[in-house]
């Protein structure tokens, strides 16, 4: 049988270590051989021995957190030996690696899949208040290891070596020893022109030295903090019974 569907591109990828590599622009591989913690519903494909155990929001603490702020991840715990191929409606996916030290702060809608060595908690977002209707908490990444997240179309990467300002439903990830700060749009003088308005709510804004993550994208993520106002009122509220 013949087509180029066969095509040396579309192959299986072969890596020379096991873990989380891309197996093109919109689907994750995973080289299996231990454990690695996926999003629920992820799992496009699997070959080999793989136990796919549901984990909630990652433990009960975490698990209260997701329920009360509205944030999390749904996680599956993948365990064995094989091979899993995870994508989110051809969203693209990127890989980074973090080292000791490094912390990433993440829409929790990003996230793909991790290795089990990270450590993630659910955060509030600094200077986020109750007028967003962006996310009030993020997932803050640490440890070593690598971590997928999907953005949908292209994305820009930002070096913040200067006041830098996003939309929040565009910016997906950023350092996390950033200085955050949520504006009206007025107060930046972008809310209307010439009378009429811009379309543009709220703004965040970035100081410090790191990077943000800009997807092309303005749409309200699924399943973050945020909403309604009443919602974002009580993750505010609650953001504080947490410690955050």
């Amino acid at each position: 049988m013949q087509s180029a569907l066969f095509a040396a591109e579309n192959l299986e990828k072969e890596s020379a270590t096991p873990g989380l590599t891309l197996q093109n622009s919109k689907m994750l591989k995973i080289e299996l051989n231990g454990e690695v913690m996926a999003r629920t519903g992820a799992m496009v494909a699997y070959q080999g021995q793989v136990q796919f155990q549901a984990l909630g929001s990652g433990g009960a603490a975490k698990w209260l957190k997701s329920k009360l702020t509205g944030e999390g991840i749904p996680l599956m715990k993948l365990s064995g030996r094989g091979d899993v191929f995870l994508a989110d409606r051809a969203a693209d996916v990127h890989l980074i690696d973090l080292g000791p030290g490094d912390h990433l702060s993440v829409n929790g809608t990003n996230v793909l899949a991790f290795e089990s060595s990270l450590n993630y908690d659910i955060k509030m977002v600094q200077g986020m208040g109750m007028f967003s209707a962006a996310g009030l908490f993020n997932c803050v990444f640490s440890g070593q290891g690598r971590i997928a997240i999907t953005t949908k179309g292209t994305p820009v990467v930002l070096t913040v070596d200067q006041p830098t300002y996003a939309d929040p439903q565009a910016a997906i990830c950023w350092s996390a020893n950033l200085q955050t700060g949520y504006h009206r749009a007025e107060q930046l003088g972008i809310g209307t022109l010439l009378g009429r308005s811009t379309g543009e709510a709220f703004t965040m804004s970035f100081q410090g030295q790191g990077f943000v993550v800009v997807q092309p994208s303005e749409e309200p993520p699924a399943g973050i903090a945020g909403g309604s106002g009443g919602q974002q009122q009580q993750g505010g509220l609650l953001g504080g019974l947490l410690g955050q």
